[in-house]
């Protein structure tokens, strides 16, 4: 096997499957990406079992074959050459790779390509096509929220779904919920709502652009991706997902505004001073003014008014603070809204004007 690659271009794919890649144990096939060369081009291939990568570019293929090789030092092997083309040759179980501009010279140990996990195929689904600058939206308003408690393995994923005609994003850790729905005018075929991984989200968000589609297709087991020339995989969390529109108020009589960039900056000062454990930040809005406190016990306080849009009756909200600055960071309007009826009963923070999405926060108790 031996072909001649863009030194920029191979490293750009390889560094997505070392994003997929979970293992840096040298022995274990999990370690390796797949290099098939043939007909001009090159197929790269990384998987952790469960969540799968596949895409090619063109190189100059000598000698067409295939091999693995440990990925985390093939792709610092690679980033330490200088730019232009670089040689790829293999022999039995060993690598060369060399510049074609430096007298530097790198082998590796190989395992051979037959050893690699076979990928799931998706020849009998139907795939559908929705803008990805919108299902990144989707994944921004969403994943955030998902649980990371293992015992409760049914919300560490988000929830997708069809209904009435449109996708609906949920993720929920039981104390916050974020919830998204699209109608994105396309027909979507139908099928049976799934919970996905947030590992195969957050890929997909740093990797898709904007421009274009992403065509998507779920099975009973796995969901699909395509966008360019990537094409992307991941095993479905088995479970049986809550019953989420119980969480959501049917309706909330008081509500107050606020701007949003300087909420993200008070919260982002009184947040120094609050407990680590609790995070619990105190929310006191009155007419014209939201004042936002903390409490560190043994060490001290903090306090910050701004203004707001109110002309209700004062009250006191404590929540997680956490909870609370993750969805105003990705509102993404000027303004943000919070909607609530009484102390201890859910907040909805949405954006001003609302949109498509909200984001759900329970309180904590006073102390």
């Amino acid at each position: 096997m031996k072909f001649n690659f863009d030194r920029d271009a191979l490293l750009r794919e390889i560094s997505i499957a070392q994003e997929i890649i979970a293992t840096k144990n040298a022995i274990s096939i999990l370690s390796n990406v797949l290099l098939d060369a043939a007909d001009g081009k090159l197929t790269i291939k990384a998987t952790d079992i469960k969540v799968n990568f596949e895409t090619s570019i063109p190189v100059d293929v000598i000698e067409a074959g295939s091999t693995t090789v440990f990925c985390d030092k093939f792709a610092g092997i690679i980033s330490s050459l200088p730019q232009g083309e670089i040689e790829f040759e293999q022999n039995d179980i060993k690598v060369t790779i060399k510049p074609s501009t430096k007298k530097a010279r790198f082998q590796l140990k190989s395992i051979t390509s037959d050893k690699f996990p076979e990928f799931t195929s998706p020849e009998s689904l139907n795939f559908f096509d929705i803008p990805a600058k919108e299902f990144r939206e989707m994944i921004t308003q969403t994943v955030f929220s998902v649980s990371d408690d293992e015992t409760r393995y049914f919300m560490n994923g988000v929830y997708l779904e069809k209904l009435d005609g449109k996708l609906n994003f949920v993720a929920t850790d039981g104390r916050r919920l974020a919830f998204i729905s699209k109608d994105f005018g396309v027909s979507i075929p139908d099928f049976k709502s799934v919970i996905i991984p947030p590992k195969i989200l957050s890929v997909i968000h740093k990797r898709a652009g904007d421009e274009g589609p992403i065509s998507i297709a779920v099975g009973e087991k796995n969901v699909f991706f395509r966008f360019g020339n990537y094409e992307f995989s991941s095993v479905l969390i088995d479970g049986q997902f809550p019953n989420y529109a119980r969480v959501i108020p049917a309706s909330q009589d008081k509500d107050f505004e606020v701007d949003t960039k300087e909420l993200l900056e008070a919260l982002k000062r009184v947040s120094l001073l609050v407990e680590q454990k609790s995070r619990r930040m105190y929310l006191t809005v009155s007419p014209g003014t939201l004042t936002i406190s903390s409490q560190e016990s043994e060490i001290g306080t903090a306090k910050e008014e701004i203004p707001c849009r109110y002309d209700g009756e004062e009250i006191t909200i404590a929540l997680n603070c956490l909870y609370l600055e993750e969805p105003v960071k990705v509102i993404g309007t000027d303004r943000v809204k919070f909607e609530f009826t009484e102390a201890m009963k859910a907040v909805t923070v949405r954006p001003e004007p609302a949109s498509d999405f909200f984001h759900i926060v329970m309180p904590m108790q006073m102390e």
